[in-house]
């Protein structure tokens, strides 16, 4: 079995649930982003009118691409955060500092003062709210200074995660003891804490809050290895590749560019509710999303030259198609995020109260062209790049291939 081989590449299950239920936890790490400037050719609102945003976190993962399509549009944004992470992006953006956590360090009197002098925003775009005692804070402190709190939650707010086809009516998970406020061993609070976090926001903005729950947030500055950007990384290094399960299983994923111009779009239409932001708008296969990585980084035609030598730098990709249940037994159906086992019910939830609401999606070929362009920049750390290149080179996938080829002799 490869379950140590898989433990010690923090590809065990224990990761495997973190990512599940934190994949927008894992959106608000910092890595350096690419440096975009403000387009010039800007469009306008719904409206037509210039909003003004203020963005709870916004220099993480997802942040930037919100801050960005946020001016993209037109629109105002002012920032507040630490001040640590990527502190050079938005230069020309107001930033105000403190804590999300009103007990520590200055908290929230960067925003209570502007409150107090009688300074109010459109929007509010929270990014970065995990507990909902501070998610509390923010909302009540800003429900008569906001038109709109608009908070990002995720997908594991569902109580019963193995239902198919779960639609924002489900019940979402409860906790014991709703003053806990940490994680859990196995992240198990993650979602109920989110829930928790929405009902926050939607009691204290009184009408004007949208909840959105992402499912697997991927594409340009993505922190998180063993996700979309190891499909990537292991379809252009061609060769043997394992594909999960059955070509036909179904998976969700959303481009972080999609969840941002949901978001603003949401604010010009002040478009309030809850809503399911999974995609792509319509169902994809697990062979689609790899023919569309494929597609994306220019398939076996890609083929670079050595020194123009004429032989190719990689081999041509292999799909190598390994069922569910031998993976299972191999305890090793934890490496192929955004790719889950059949039986979980995140990779088929339902999208269509937010296509209704406007939600488009990115072709997979797309968002793969991209993030292997971000991936082969300058931006991402050396830790990202270190551990993706381990999780290629470290052996796991030659041991499941090598169990595989020997299954019945």
């Amino acid at each position: 079995m490869l379950r140590e081989h898989y433990s010690s590449s923090h590809l065990d299950r224990r990761m495997f649930l973190k990512a599940t239920a934190a994949s927008t936890a894992l959106a608000a790490l910092g890595l350096p982003a690419l440096a975009r400037t403000r387009t010039q050719d800007q469009s306008t609102s719904a409206s037509g009118k210039q909003l003004s945003i203020l963005v709870l976190g916004g220099t993480g993962f997802i942040g930037p691409h919100i801050v960005e399509r946020a001016l993209t549009r037109g629109h105002d944004v002012t920032l507040f955060n630490r001040g640590k992470t990527n502190t050079e992006l938005f230069p020309d953006q107001e930033k105000l500092y403190g804590d999300r956590d009103p007990k520590v360090g200055e908290g929230l009197k960067a925003i209570e003062a502007e409150v107090h002098s009688g300074r109010s925003w459109d929007a509010v775009v929270d990014t970065s709210g995990y507990v909902p005692r501070i998610v509390g804070a923010s909302a009540n402190l800003l429900a008569r200074n906001a038109g709109q709190y608009v908070f990002v939650s995720s997908v594991s707010v569902y109580a019963d995660q193995e239902k198919q086809n779960i639609t924002e009516d489900d019940a979402v998970g409860v906790m014991a003891d709703p003053t806990v406020e940490e994680m859990g061993e196995q992240f198990e609070n993650y979602g109920p804490l989110k829930a928790l976090c929405e009902q926050a926001a939607t009691e204290a903005m009184q009408g004007n809050a949208t909840n959105v729950r992402p499912g697997f947030i991927v594409g340009p500055r993505d922190p998180f290895p063993p996700r979309f950007n190891l499909w990537v990384s292991r379809i252009k290094a061609g060769g043997e590749r394992v594909c999960p399960g059955n070509q036909a299983d179904s998976v969700q994923l959303i481009d972080a560019r999609d969840l941002a111009a949901f978001i603003i779009n949401a604010i010009e239409n002040r478009t309030m509710g809850t809503f399911n932001l999974v995609g792509p708008a319509e169902m994809l296969t697990i062979e689609q999303m790899v023919d569309g990585i494929e597609e994306g980084i220019g398939g076996t035609a890609l083929q670079s030259r050595d020194g123009g030598s004429g032989s190719p730098s990689r081999a041509p990709l292999q799909r190598i198609w390994i069922p569910t249940d031998f993976l299972e037994a191999q305890q090793a159906t934890f490496g192929f995020i955004p790719w889950v086992p059949p039986t979980s019910g995140l990779a088929t939830v339902s999208n269509a109260k937010a296509k209704v609401a406007g939600y488009t999606s990115t072709p997979v070929s797309t968002t793969a062209r991209d993030t292997l362009a971000w991936l082969e920049s300058d931006d991402p750390s050396e830790r990202l790049k270190t551990a993706l290149n381990d999780l290629l080179t470290n052996g796991q996938e030659q041991q499941l291939l090598e169990a595989w080829k020997k299954r019945d002799q």
